[in-house]
């Protein structure tokens, strides 16, 4: 349930409410608005009397949440969340770019990608030292030699990290490299995985399953809310359904379904819902205007060489090309992209 409290509620009131929350052996999540503080109630509150809490000093009134997944929903939370991520704003009135190869397979390749996203208007920077790929023949990724080539990417153009993190055992060791820990879609109901990151406090990109409905996402997403880690980014990614043509179905009516139900941040990735960089512009223009706060794509300089994912990679300057067309599209939607991140001196 939520209780919500009087505009003009004391810090004392609202710390009362808190405390007899949890003798019933709840939690109490507090969610301050610009008018007013909202205390969101998990676990069993069918043992609470609403009554009791109506009474209390500072109390405007108790309001049960109907959905399974609590700490997600606008009803608990109606205002939109901002996540910032090294001076980025996910969730705000400006799209966000997250872009990269989808493995870091050497230095060259890495800097020289990390630099044309960053030219082209990116604003972090993506890429897999840890891959989970469907044969285990395949590149599985570098890793913490990876994470270490992220982390001089970073340094050289200014860009945050985003870069996922497999098990719980490597969550610590990918939090100390990026700034931004992706949970992929084969990961998204790893509970194990899903607590570690809501402990570490980290911000999270937390992708769509191959397979799952909106609410199963938002149920996982739950998870990492649970632990008081609000830096939540979902993210839609294409499902699996009959048809063949693409990788996946781009599944355009969550990102406004989403929006209307979640106050966490939500983009697209057009890469993956296709899987054939003929169609990602079109897709990632699709995505801004149906609502999604930004994208993440997969960019390298040489898609005829790379180890994983080289058919739905854009070469830079067609990633050059979305962003200017991502821009027009946000601008048309009462929206603009945000500014590009300023080389680093030196």
């Amino acid at each position: 349930m939520m209780i919500v409290m009087r505009t003009n509620a004391t810090q004392r009131e609202i710390k009362n409410v808190i405390d007899r929350v949890q003798t019933y052996g709840a939690q109490a999540h507090l969610s301050s608005g610009e008018e007013r503080t909202v205390i969101g109630v998990v676990g069993d509150v069918r043992a609470m009397p609403r009554d009791e809490f109506i009474r209390m000093d500072g109390v405007d009134r108790v309001i049960p949440i109907s959905r399974p997944y609590k700490l997600t929903s606008r009803e608990f939370h109606p205002w939109n969340t901002e996540v910032r991520l090294d001076g980025v704003v996910f969730g705000g009135p400006q799209v966000v770019v997250i872009a990269g190869p989808c493995s870091v397979e050497d230095r060259a390749q890495l800097l020289e990608t990390a630099h044309a996203v960053r030219e082209a208007g990116a604003h972090a920077l993506r890429g897999g030292a840890f891959k989970p790929r469907t044969s285990p023949y395949t590149f599985q990724g570098l890793g913490e030699e990876g994470l270490e080539l992220l982390a001089e990417a970073r340094a050289e153009t200014g860009l945050a990290v985003v870069t996922e993190a497999m098990s719980p055992e490597q969550v610590p060791l990918v939090a100390r490299y990026a700034d931004m820990i992706q949970i992929g879609a084969r990961n998204m109901q790893n509970y194990a995985l899903l607590n570690a990151v809501g402990a570490s406090q980290h911000p999270a990109l937390l992708k769509r399953g191959l397979s799952a409905t909106v609410e199963e996402l938002l149920m996982a997403a739950e998870y990492i809310l649970s632990h008081g880690n609000n830096n939540v980014v979902l993210c839609e990614r294409g499902i699996r359904t009959f048809e063949t043509a693409t990788r996946n179905t781009t599944d355009i009516n969550a990102i406004p379904v989403l929006k209307s139900l979640t106050h966490l941040p939500v983009i697209l990735d057009p890469s993956h819902s296709t899987g054939h960089w003929e169609y990602v512009e079109a897709i990632a223009r699709a995505g801004i205007a149906a609502g999604a706060d930004g994208l993440i794509v997969e960019v390298h300089a040489h898609p005829e060489e790379a180890l994983s994912d080289g058919g739905q990679s854009l070469k830079p300057e067609r990633f050059a090309a979305l962003v200017r067309q991502v821009a027009a599209i946000a601008d048309a939607v009462g929206r603009s992209l945000a500014p590009a991140k300023a080389a680093v001196s030196g």
